[in-house]
């Protein structure tokens, strides 16, 4: 069985981070695309109106993502990334992860962020998942990292 990269990335430094570690682990890349593609006003946290402002806010919203991923009986390990957004995972991560069966899958988070790490995001998304996988965190990866740095993940 293979790894599976699975990220998110509105902005694209989450795809850069993504694309290291699946060099680094060997792994089949995926990227999640919202239905609706992020605009820059999307994605202003300062604006209590902006679209991911209220997706936060919003502990069951699940924004629509395209479902073309790849099948996931392929992969005993998903390797899931995305930018911290107020302190944890987006919303569309819900949504993948609540579309697809991750039974017996071990799932390791990495996430990009300007400053906080991942927190409680391991506890907040295993809800989202069957019981029997297992979520945990692998870390930040900052802009300086390389696939070397990521080999032993």
């Amino acid at each position: 069985m293979s790894a599976l990269v699975a990220y998110f990335s509105a902005g694209g430094v989450t795809a850069g981070a993504a694309a290291k570690l699946a060099e680094a682990v060997g792994g089949v890349l995926y990227k999640i695309k919202p239905e609706v593609p992020y605009t820059a006003a999307d994605l202003d946290w300062r604006d209590t109106q902006s679209r991911s402002t209220l997706e936060m806010k919003d502990p069951s919203c699940r924004p629509a993502m395209i479902k073309d991923a790849p099948d996931m009986t392929a992969f005993d390990t998903i390797y899931l990334g995305f930018p911290i957004w107020w302190y944890t995972a987006p919303r569309i991560v819900q949504t993948f992860l609540e579309t697809h069966d991750f039974s017996g899958k071990r799932i390791v988070l990495f996430a990009t962020s300007g400053g906080s790490g991942l927190g409680k995001t391991a506890e907040d998304l295993k809800p989202s998942v069957s019981a029997s996988a297992v979520i945990k965190d692998g870390g930040i990866i900052r802009g300086n990292t390389t696939a070397e740095d990521l080999k032993n993940w």
